[in-house]
Protein backbone atom coordinates (compact mmCIF):
# COMPACT_ATOMS: atom_id res chain seq x y z
CA UNK A 1 0.00 0.00 0.00
CA UNK A 2 1.32 3.44 -0.96
CA UNK A 3 1.07 5.98 1.88
CA UNK A 4 2.82 8.82 0.06
CA UNK A 5 1.09 12.17 0.22
CA UNK A 6 0.31 13.61 -3.19
CA UNK A 7 1.72 17.16 -3.20
CA UNK A 8 -0.87 18.30 -5.75
CA UNK A 9 -3.70 17.21 -3.47
CA UNK A 10 -1.99 18.99 -0.57
CA UNK A 11 -1.88 22.16 -2.71
CA UNK A 12 -5.51 21.67 -3.76
CA UNK A 13 -6.70 21.26 -0.17
CA UNK A 14 -4.63 24.24 0.97
CA UNK A 15 -6.13 26.45 -1.76
CA UNK A 16 -9.63 25.25 -0.88
CA UNK A 17 -8.99 25.99 2.79
CA UNK A 18 -7.80 29.51 1.97
CA UNK A 19 -11.00 30.06 -0.04
CA UNK A 20 -13.15 28.80 2.85
CA UNK A 21 -11.24 31.11 5.20
CA UNK A 22 -12.21 34.09 3.04
CA UNK A 23 -8.75 34.96 1.78
CA UNK A 24 -8.09 37.03 -1.34
CA UNK A 25 -9.34 35.18 -4.41
CA UNK A 26 -6.68 36.15 -6.95
CA UNK A 27 -3.82 34.16 -5.36
CA UNK A 28 -6.20 31.23 -4.90
CA UNK A 29 -7.09 31.38 -8.62
CA UNK A 30 -3.37 31.29 -9.39
CA UNK A 31 -2.98 28.24 -7.14
CA UNK A 32 -5.71 26.36 -9.01
CA UNK A 33 -4.17 27.39 -12.33
CA UNK A 34 -0.82 25.94 -11.21
CA UNK A 35 -2.54 22.72 -10.17
CA UNK A 36 -4.20 22.48 -13.59
CA UNK A 37 -0.88 23.09 -15.33
CA UNK A 38 0.54 20.10 -13.49
CA UNK A 39 -2.54 17.87 -13.80
CA UNK A 40 -4.69 19.08 -16.72
CA UNK A 41 -7.43 16.52 -16.04
CA UNK A 42 -7.97 17.52 -12.38
CA UNK A 43 -11.70 18.14 -12.76
CA UNK A 44 -12.15 19.40 -9.19
CA UNK A 45 -9.50 22.09 -9.76
CA UNK A 46 -11.28 23.14 -12.97
CA UNK A 47 -14.56 23.27 -11.03
CA UNK A 48 -13.06 25.43 -8.30
CA UNK A 49 -11.36 27.66 -10.85
CA UNK A 50 -14.63 28.23 -12.68
CA UNK A 51 -16.39 29.18 -9.44
CA UNK A 52 -13.65 31.61 -8.44
CA UNK A 53 -13.68 33.19 -11.91
CA UNK A 54 -17.44 33.67 -11.57
CA UNK A 55 -16.96 35.36 -8.20
CA UNK A 56 -14.36 37.66 -9.77
CA UNK A 57 -16.74 38.43 -12.68
CA UNK A 58 -14.25 36.91 -15.15
CA UNK A 59 -17.17 35.36 -16.96
CA UNK A 60 -15.45 34.19 -20.15
CA UNK A 61 -12.67 32.54 -18.15
CA UNK A 62 -15.31 30.99 -15.89
CA UNK A 63 -17.13 29.62 -18.93
CA UNK A 64 -13.99 28.04 -20.34
CA UNK A 65 -13.05 26.48 -16.99
CA UNK A 66 -16.59 25.21 -16.36
CA UNK A 67 -16.77 23.64 -19.82
CA UNK A 68 -13.51 21.83 -19.15
CA UNK A 69 -14.71 20.64 -15.74
CA UNK A 70 -17.88 19.21 -17.30
CA UNK A 71 -15.88 17.57 -20.10
CA UNK A 72 -13.77 15.83 -17.47
CA UNK A 73 -16.65 14.78 -15.20
CA UNK A 74 -20.11 14.96 -16.73
CA UNK A 75 -21.81 13.70 -13.55
CA UNK A 76 -20.51 16.41 -11.20
CA UNK A 77 -23.46 18.68 -10.31
CA UNK A 78 -21.23 21.54 -9.11
CA UNK A 79 -19.37 21.64 -12.43
CA UNK A 80 -22.69 21.75 -14.29
CA UNK A 81 -24.05 24.43 -11.96
CA UNK A 82 -20.95 26.55 -12.56
CA UNK A 83 -21.37 26.01 -16.28
CA UNK A 84 -25.01 27.08 -16.09
CA UNK A 85 -24.08 30.24 -14.19
CA UNK A 86 -21.27 31.01 -16.63
CA UNK A 87 -23.61 30.50 -19.58
CA UNK A 88 -26.04 32.96 -17.99
CA UNK A 89 -23.27 35.45 -17.21
CA UNK A 90 -22.07 35.37 -20.81
CA UNK A 91 -25.55 35.40 -22.38
CA UNK A 92 -25.09 31.96 -23.91
CA UNK A 93 -27.76 29.35 -24.49
CA UNK A 94 -27.97 25.87 -23.01
CA UNK A 95 -28.69 26.61 -19.36
CA UNK A 96 -31.93 24.61 -19.24
CA UNK A 97 -30.23 21.46 -20.53
CA UNK A 98 -27.61 21.61 -17.79
CA UNK A 99 -30.15 22.33 -15.06
CA UNK A 100 -32.17 19.31 -16.19
CA UNK A 101 -29.04 17.13 -16.05
CA UNK A 102 -28.25 18.44 -12.56
CA UNK A 103 -31.76 17.59 -11.40
CA UNK A 104 -31.52 14.12 -12.94
CA UNK A 105 -28.12 13.43 -11.32
CA UNK A 106 -29.30 14.65 -7.92
CA UNK A 107 -32.52 12.64 -8.04
CA UNK A 108 -30.75 9.52 -9.35
CA UNK A 109 -28.13 9.83 -6.60
CA UNK A 110 -30.79 10.17 -3.91
CA UNK A 111 -32.26 6.72 -4.52
CA UNK A 112 -31.56 3.93 -2.03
Amino acid sequence: MNNEINPIEVDFNAALSRYKAGQDLIPIVQDFQRIIQQIPNHFAAWTCLSWLQLLLKNNEEALAAARQAVRLNQQDPQARMNLSLALLATNNKGVRDHVELIKKNVYDGARC
